[in-house]
């Protein structure tokens, strides 16, 4: 089986931290929203779509004070024509994955988890994709089923908080750990959602 290449990181990655999950605050789609505003003015008709996803779109979902954003653009390996407008938003371009939806990563608030992040910028996780891509419509079938299933809701947030009690050498090991359980309400949802989306997560960027 071949082996999907490491992502390229562009800055160092925010070893040894301890994850936090809060509760449910209104702020997130405050912050939402203001970015988004950020965002769809620093690209104009660049940005093809953009939406609020993982845990903080879900209302009364515990969660990784981390605002996930999904945005579209016709070509990320055309990184002129969205990288500098959105560092100048603020946005740090932290990694690209071109085998990987040609995904691109940006973060706004660094370090997350640190007593030292700038208290005056909100958390953020910037996904770029390309337009019409399947991993997005899979995060958003995911989002919506969690927004409309309180069952499923509270089997997530259970297995996020015993994680969290745990210490991970990266985030992104904490949202790998998340894997299993993310395929189980998956498979649910897209069942629900007439199998809109892939069938089951290559792996897990966001909760």
């Amino acid at each position: 089986m071949t082996e999907t290449p490491e992502p390229e990181y562009l800055v160092p990655r925010e070893l040894g931290a301890r994850v936090v999950i809060a509760e449910p605050d209104a702020a997130w789609a405050e912050q939402y929203a203001t970015e988004e505003a950020m965002i769809r003015a620093a690209l104009g008709a660049v940005l093809r779509r953009i939406e609020h996803a993982g845990s903080t779109s879900v209302p009364g979902l515990a969660a990784k004070p981390v605002v996930d954003i999904l945005l579209t653009v016709e070509d990320p390996a055309d990184e002129a024509a969205y990288v500098q407008p959105l560092q100048a938003a603020g946005y740090t371009f932290h990694l690209r994955e071109p085998h990987w939806h040609e995904h691109r990563l940006f973060k706004k608030g660094m370090p997350h988890f640190s007593p030292d992040r700038p208290e005056d910028q909100p958390r953020v996780n910037l996904h770029v994709f390309p337009d019409e891509c399947g991993e997005v419509r899979r995060m958003l079938v995911f989002r919506d089923w969690l927004r409309s299933d309180a069952a499923d809701r509270r089997r997530y947030e259970e297995v996020k908080r015993a994680l969290a009690m745990q210490e991970w050498r990266v985030v992104q090991d904490y949202a790998d750990a998340k894997s299993e359980v993310v395929a189980e309400i998956m498979e649910r949802a897209l069942q629900a959602s007439n199998g809109e989306g892939s069938p089951a997560p290559t792996r897990t960027t966001s909760g």
